[in-house]
């Protein structure tokens, strides 16, 4: 049984989604607790079945460090503070992503020796049901390749928690399989991995292998990391919007739908990128979930389903008890 913390408030689509993801998790596992933070009155189909926290203000999408901390009646910092006093297994918010990631990091710290927490982004590959995972995807602009290195743990180990495999393979992302390609960075957190003799590091790979299903976990900096992510979450709806178009394009092609549409309609539901929900802040000293701003009730469902899971793999224990034997 989790006990799960979710601030309502700052996303797109506002509370009403936020309220419907929890509606419908809650039908699925009735024991998960749930303490909800928000404005009371927009959280009214929520009162019987969760703890609802009370929280008038949202941080701004732009709000720096110190204009974050100030904002004590927000429902972004009422949630993690809640979360720092215990008992609580986890948090989620769909709120600015720079401003989760700074109150979380002051509020609750990073795991001790970890020098920077990175966002995990999980992907779905051509092999059914298997995912890769990226990170850092967009928690820090630059990377020094010391922190890479220390991604490539991290992710190592959630990648064993969430997906059950004992020995993922890693790779760094890069311009050419070589290992003199890459940035200055990136060649550097190469050498220091080989150095380790690492059996479970593979070198590099190119951004358009990464989703082939040979890797499980896909190390990179911040800022190559976003970029990817949000690269490949377009060229998704791309491609999803031509499909439709060549099916509506005649009568003959609608015909063509009668005979494909399951392999579509599984195709469609493998590229969704609202299926993962968003992308926990690994390195935070807790179960961080940043879930995507612009997440519907499906997407928000799918954060909650990942925390829970991440809650159950117990990913921050496992990376402070590997971090002592590094």
């Amino acid at each position: 049984m989790a006990k799960l913390i979710i601030d309502a408030m700052g996303g797109d689509n506002g509370s009403k989604a936020v309220v419907e993801a929890i509606i419908s998790y809650l039908n699925k596992k009735p024991d998960t607790l749930f303490t909800v933070v928000g404005k009371k009155e927009e959280l009214e189909d929520l009162k019987d079945k969760t703890t609802i926290i009370d929280a008038r203000d949202v941080v701004p999408m732009e709000a720096g460090a110190l204009e974050v901390m100030r904002a004590k009646e927000s429902s972004m910092y009422k949630a993690l503070a809640l979360y720092k006093e215990g008992g609580y297994d986890g948090v989620a918010s769909c709120g600015s992503t720079g401003a989760f990631l700074s109150l979380a990091t002051i509020i609750l710290k990073n795991i001790p020796g970890i020098k920077r927490s990175a966002l995990v982004a999980p992907f779905p590959t051509k092999i059914k049901n298997k995912h890769v995972i990226v990170l850092d995807a967009g928690a820090s602009n630059e990377n020094s390749p010391e922190e890479m290195v220390q991604f490539a743990i991290m992710g190592r180990y959630y990648y064993q928690a969430v997906y059950d495999k004992a020995e993922p393979s890693v790779y760094l992302l890069s311009n050419g399989v070589e290992e003199h390609k890459g940035s200055p960075n990136g060649k550097e957190a190469y050498k220091l991995l080989k150095e380790k003799n690492l059996p479970w590091f593979k070198g590099n790979i190119e951004a358009r292998y990464v989703c082939n299903g040979d890797a499980d976990v896909v190390v990179t900096d911040g800022y190559t990391g976003n970029i990817f992510v949000k690269s490949s979450e377009g060229m998704a709806k791309l491609v999803g919007g031509m499909t439709k178009s060549i099916f509506k394009k005649n009568f003959f092609s609608k015909l063509g739908y009668l005979f494909v549409r399951n392999g579509v309609k599984e195709m469609a539901e493998m590229m969704d990128y609202r299926s993962t929900g968003g992308a926990l802040f690994l390195g935070i000293n807790g179960n961080v979930m940043k879930i995507h701003g612009n997440a519907d009730s499906y997407c928000f469902e799918s954060g909650i389903k990942c925390l829970d899971k991440l809650v159950q793999g117990r990913v921050t224990d496992k990376i402070k008890e590997a971090l002592k034997n590094e």
